[in-house]
């Protein structure tokens, strides 16, 4: 089956930006196919398509994983790779073709299996923005979703070490991080995203980094880590 010339897919934890990214790229000319533009806890939408993130449940939970919960290790299937590769070719003629779903960080290898070229664009946000956004939406204690962030993050910074690719801080002011997005959009070869009336909207970051609250060493010297591979 062909598949797109290109494919690039955005990385980064639950509630950690990767909506506002993908939406921005979307703007600049990514295209996304079928998506979410809208729900409760993101009026833009999520921009996921669902198809993938389906997929990516099903592997975690043939792994007795799932998102808020993942396993130790990740094996896909033959049938599992063959669906993947199936995705990614009913957009072979849109390239370049992009996708997002922060399971992905948890699945990745099979990803990269079915398309070793995938491109990628990270981004990370403060562990207690997350934290705090995960408590309010999810009820989930902060003990818990702190160790979801360096489960994610430490998948994310795994990859970083494999390869470079563009990583922002969803933490930066929002001048900052639009013009941060458009120099990521150029190295992407798309377009400039909107600026003004853009997907970006400061109102949709619904929890903010108390940075008075300690964390767990492990989880602050990551989070620096990941500042100092940021563009």
């Amino acid at each position: 089956m062909e598949l797109p010339g290109r494919v690039i897919c955005v990385l980064g934890m639950h509630r950690s930006g990767t909506s506002c990214v993908t939406g921005s790229l979307e703007e600049a000319g990514l295209f996304l196919a079928e998506r979410h533009t809208w729900n409760p806890y993101n009026t833009k939408g999520n921009r996921e398509n669902q198809k993938f993130v389906d997929l990516d449940d099903a592997v975690l939970a043939a792994n007795n994983g799932a998102w808020n919960h993942p396993p130790r290790k990740v094996v896909w299937s033959t049938s599992q790779l063959l669906q993947a590769r199936e995705l990614l070719g009913n957009y072979s003629g849109h390239s370049p073709f992009g996708f997002k779903d922060p399971r992905v960080l948890l699945v990745l290898d099979g990803w990269k299996q079915v398309f070793p070229g995938l491109e990628f664009v990270g981004v990370f946000r403060h562990p207690n923005a997350v934290a705090n956004s995960l408590g309010s939406r999810d009820s989930m204690p902060r003990e818990k979703a702190l160790e979801l962030w360096y489960q994610y993050n430490s998948a994310l910074y795994k990859e970083l070490k494999k390869g470079r690719f563009p990583l922002l801080c969803f933490d930066e002011d929002q001048k900052v991080f639009q013009q941060k997005l458009e120099e990521v959009a150029r190295y992407l070869g798309l377009k400039s995203p909107a600026q003004g009336n853009g997907f970006y909207d400061a109102e949709l970051r619904t929890a903010n980094a108390d940075t008075e609250q300690s964390l767990p060493w492990k989880i602050q010297r990551l989070y620096r880590k990941l500042i100092k591979r940021a563009v």
